[in-house]
């Protein structure tokens, strides 16, 4: 059975406190770099058919770290575009808008310095990935996909027929190995959060 698995980046400044970090190209921490590193056994353990990564930084320094040489680059993978939320965190937000229930899952993103993306928007851009996938799998080979928290939720809850805001249900740390894959037909979750001791 052929599976695709999803490594998010390693720790950065902002992840680890939690700010929004979609389309700001901020390096991986010392911490973050050796979590990655960290993967390296389990991963060379896949022998995949189709490596996709997110252009941006953090991610192909995790790829690296962990020993993949990405087929692709794809925008498809890259990171929600929180537009004007870029760079907060959610008790900041919901101070700024006087909402203490605000999630980013629930309401639309405004533009900010770029135009902000819509979960549905999100949803066809990892649908689009699937598809790339699906072939592969086909095959009889596996996928990897290095990327980031939300676009890998939103890639999950798409894989198990769910729609993009179901998500939220599928909480994913820094530095961390899971795998998507079948079972009597149907789609599952076969791996999740495995890989570095650190914590979601």
């Amino acid at each position: 059975m052929s599976d695709i698995w999803l490594i998010r980046h390693g720790e950065t400044e902002w992840s680890r406190v939690g700010r929004h970090t979609g389309r700001t190209d901020i390096p991986l921490t010392a911490d973050g770099m050796a979590n990655a590193e960290s993967l390296a056994p389990e991963v060379g353990a896949i022998h995949p058919g189709l490596i996709l990564c997110s252009p941006m930084q953090r991610a192909r320094d995790t790829a690296r770290a962990a020993g993949l040489v990405p087929d692709d680059i794809t925008d498809d993978l890259c990171e929600w575009d929180y537009g004007a939320w870029e760079g907060l965190t959610t008790a900041e937000i919901r101070v700024l808008l006087g909402d203490p229930d605000w999630l980013v899952w629930d309401h639309p993103v405004p533009a900010g310095e770029t135009p902000g993306e819509q979960l549905p928007d999100v949803g066809r851009r990892v649908d689009r990935v699937i598809e790339r996938c699906l072939p592969v799998l086909d095959s009889g080979r596996d996928c990897v996909l290095v990327a980031h928290a939300h676009v890998l939720r939103i890639l999950t809850a798409r894989w198990l027929g769910l729609t993009p805001i179901d998500g939220r249900l599928f909480a994913l740390g820094p530095a961390r190995l899971s795998a998507l894959g079948s079972e009597h037909e149907h789609h599952v979750i076969t791996c999740w959060n495995a890989g570095s001791a650190q914590r979601p």
